[in-house]
């Protein structure tokens, strides 16, 4: 990661003119919960990425560590491209899908995360298509046990470790979030634009990476810490005051 040395600034209201705009999903848009399945966006967040949309001609993605079915499940229609699975699938407007052969020893990981699951209380397995997660948000106490159990599993079945915010993520060996958006960056309607991205995590460090190597920026969502970003919001509040008046400037 790039040290730190000074305050992150907040984002110029003007960032988004001209430019392709990337946003993770849990953490930046959306509070973190225990569960993952409790978090569902509200019809404000969905009335506003709508008109991000629509202000951007299209050149909206989220990127994020979920499962793209899941996002469509959530927001429904709004026509913007979806790359889930930390940057490992994607999905377009109008339902066309990309994404490598799934991992064939996936189901035996799950298995072994349900027992484990199942043997420590608070802890809850997620399943993706291309991976799964161990959520231990409700259980820190199992932490060092679920993170050695997910380094062993991914060495045994040839899968990438994806740490998280109180979680681990096991999935495909293939991308993440920087060469999402890199990739992106070569298609339309993004390609010959600016991007910028905006992420809360460690998993996001790619994506900040990334954008500013194309000449964009990445906006760090939450405290200060050692970062690739260039700017920084406070909270999921903060994202949401800025990207509406981030709009309202750009309109």
């Amino acid at each position: 990661m790039t040290d730190t040395t000074t305050l992150l600034p907040v984002p110029p209201r003007d960032l988004l003119a001209g430019a392709s705009l990337f946003l993770d999903f849990d953490g930046t848009l959306v509070e973190l919960q225990d569960r993952p399945d409790l978090v569902h966006p509200d019809a404000d967040l969905i009335r506003l990425l709508a008109r991000v949309g629509h202000a951007l001609d299209g050149r909206l993605a989220i990127v994020t560590g979920r499962a793209s079915e899941r996002i469509v499940e959530m927001f429904g229609g709004i026509p913007f491209v979806i790359s889930g699975s930390h940057g490992v699938e994607f999905r377009y407007p109008g339902g066309r899908t990309s994404g490598p052969d799934l991992p064939p020893g996936l189901p035996q990981v799950i298995d072994r995360m349900r027992t484990f699951a199942a043997g420590h209380e608070g802890v809850l397995v997620e399943t993706k298509p291309y991976g799964a997660g161990l959520h231990y948000r409700m259980a820190p106490r199992v932490e060092a046990e679920a993170q050695a159990l997910a380094k062993d599993l991914a060495v045994a079945h040839g899968l990438t470790v994806q740490p998280g915010k109180m979680m681990v993520e096991l999935r495909a060996a293939a991308g993440d979030k920087g060469a999402a958006i890199e990739r992106l960056m070569g298609e339309a309607p993004f390609a010959g634009s600016r991007p910028v991205f905006l992420g809360d995590d460690v998993t996001d460090e790619d994506g900040f990476r990334a954008v500013a190597g194309l000449g964009g920026a990445g906006i760090l969502i939450g405290a200060e810490r050692d970062t690739a970003a260039r700017y920084r919001l406070d909270g999921v509040e903060a994202v949401r005051t800025w990207l509406s008046r981030a709009v309202e400037a750009y309109l």
